[in-house]
């Protein structure tokens, strides 16, 4: 039987590569790990399908947490939105007192508004960046596939009939619906866009001061929308653009959300706080998965 040398011998070379590889093995750690991610899905979605952003990430950034939730998936993602907020938050609150140095959220579609919810409603919260990925985050006007199944026999220029009234409101999309021709029925109405933006109706309003402190709390908002998506409408809302009673795309910055800073959106982006990242020639269902968005939108932004 062989005995075990009571002590191993490395030359100076071979000591300092060794020292070398454990140097840069440690660097790399630092260098690579980012903030926890939180990622939230979009409608009739679940977090099987954020998979492949979650791959990215964890890739791009090696022994990164991320989180994606996995909660109102699929059918179930027609549920009230505030009802969704008030869930995922129990879940996101969670999260968020653990990480120290805060978390990245990342919302793609609908989950983008959910995320808005969030943010809006934490007190002191610690996200730092706001990644909305293709989400209709100032709402949606437009006929699409997810529409016409649920509503086979109605046409935008009808939806408000339904989406504007107490029924409608129990249906997510209602949250959410824009219509640029009914304005003082989305503002009488809407319980939970009209809500987030600080225009409803006198009186009916729960827009709290805390909702504009939290929202600017961020450190950064990233906005990433492009002409292909083919869902939301106009695209130009996953950056806070709408569409006029002339169905003409108005631009974030000339809207009176903007201009009067209602909820904290013109201080965000006077602070040089706010990215709009935009990526033409993708589809609505390719935004988490495109590696060109992940490389110019996502990536940048997470370290």
């Amino acid at each position: 039987m062989w005995a075990m040398p009571r002590t191993l011998r490395i030359d100076g070379s071979l000591r300092s590569r060794l020292v070398g590889c454990i140097l840069v093995s440690l660097a790399t750690t630092q260098v690579f790990a980012i903030r926890p991610v939180i990622i939230i899905h979009g409608i009739f979605d679940g977090a099987s399908q954020m998979g492949d952003l979650k791959n990215n990430i964890q890739t791009a950034f090696p022994g990164t947490p991320v989180h994606v939730i996995d909660l109102f998936d699929s059918v179930q993602s027609l549920d009230p939105l505030w009802k969704q907020v008030e869930t995922v938050r129990n879940v996101t609150n969670g999260i968020m007192r653990s990480a120290q140095n805060g978390v990245n959220l990342i919302g793609f579609s609908q989950g983008g508004l959910v995320a808005r919810g969030i943010i809006h409603t934490s007190d002191n919260h610690n996200i730092h960046t706001f990644i909305s990925l293709s989400s209709p985050l100032n709402g949606q006007y437009g006929d699409t596939s997810y529409l016409k199944w649920l509503f086979p026999s109605l046409m935008k220029e009808e939806l408000y009939k339904v989406f504007y009234s107490s029924y409608g409101q129990r249906w997510s999309i209602g949250n959410y619906w824009k219509d640029p021709h009914e304005v003082p029925d989305y503002r009488r109405y809407s319980d939970y866009l009209a809500q987030l933006n600080n225009e409803t109706v006198p009186g009916k309003c729960r827009f709290q001061s805390s909702w504009k402190a939290n929202f600017m709390r961020l450190r950064r908002l990233v906005l990433v929308g492009g002409k292909d998506d083919g869902v939301i409408t106009p695209w130009q809302s996953a950056q806070f653009g709408c569409f006029d009673a002339n169905e003409n795309v108005v631009p974030m910055r000339q809207l009176k959300i903007y201009q009067e800073d209602t909820f904290g959106l013109r201080t965000l982006d006077e602070s040089n706080a706010t990215f709009e990242c935009t990526v033409h020639g993708v589809k609505h269902v390719d935004w988490h998965g495109n590696p060109t968005v992940f490389r110019k939108c996502i990536e940048p932004f997470l370290s």
